[in-house]
């Protein structure tokens, strides 16, 4: 039995169809990964998802255009809605579930890390700031002293030479 080129040429077609609804999906996954981890606001997500199906569909379209010429079939848009659908319910859970995880412990890590490596310098800063308040009200003080005598120093040397 002998399979005819077009038919190989269509079922490949159909394969990259369904891979590139799974790798969008896969990168769609970035996005809720980072979402996941840290705080974003309803403008930077619009934003997000805004560039993400800019970039979809300039990648649909050079697949189209590479693979049939840039004809739209529709074939072609059911192999990658059932590309991301596949991929949504069998792989995306884990991937998604594992990476936050995995980054949130790093995350907390380097948290921990750097205030350890900061507590040391704050702790120096505040006892330092403290000083300087210190110093500050004994040399407020003591400026007042110095002033006052060197006011009166010179007036008792005014009164001495106007003497002479």
């Amino acid at each position: 039995m002998v399979i005819s080129q077009d038919i190989i040429k269509e079922v490949l077609f159909l394969l990259h169809s369904l891979l590139l609804g799974a790798v969008v999906t896969f990168v769609y996954d970035g996005f809720v990964i980072l979402r996941k981890l840290f705080r974003h606001t309803t403008f930077l997500i619009s934003l997000e998802d805004m560039v993400f199906w800019i970039a979809c569909a300039i990648g649909v379209f050079c697949v189209l255009y590479e693979e049939n010429n840039g004809m739209l079939r529709w074939f072609a848009v059911a192999g990658a809605a059932l590309g991301m659908l596949i991929y949504k319910k069998t792989l995306s859970p884990l991937v998604v579930n594992s990476i936050v995880k995995v980054l949130s412990l790093v995350l907390r890590t380097l948290g921990r890390v750097f205030r350890t490596v900061v507590k040391p310098f704050c702790f120096v800063g505040k006892k330092a700031a403290k000083g300087g308040r210190f110093l500050g009200r004994k040399t407020g003080r003591l400026g007042k002293y110095v002033k006052k005598k060197l006011t009166e120093y010179r007036k008792t040397l005014r009164i001495f030479l106007r003497k002479q």
